[in-house]
């Protein structure tokens, strides 16, 4: 299959990532070398708001850019 990165975490608690074969799911924990099972972990991601790619994405970041500075405009005339 190939190798990815992967988070593993052991019976005591330790998380850690590791590139490994896809086809494995376990290894030594780097802490205390128990087993270690692969584990789902979330994925992070954002949405780039500037780009345009993402119309909708971009029509918010807008919106609450120009109404924030609209506050700061009615912030500095008082």
């Amino acid at each position: 299959m190939g190798v990815l990165l992967y988070d593993f975490k052991c019976d005591n608690g330790h998380i850690h990532e590791a590139l490994i074969d896809s086809s494995k799911s376990f290894k030594k924990c780097d802490v205390c070398e128990s087993t270690a099972h692969r584990i789902i972990s979330s994925v992070n991601f954002s949405l780039d708001p500037i780009s345009g790619d993402f119309p909708d994405a971009t029509r918010k970041w807008a919106k609450h850019r120009e109404m924030t500075i609209k506050q700061e405009r009615k912030q500095e005339n008082s």
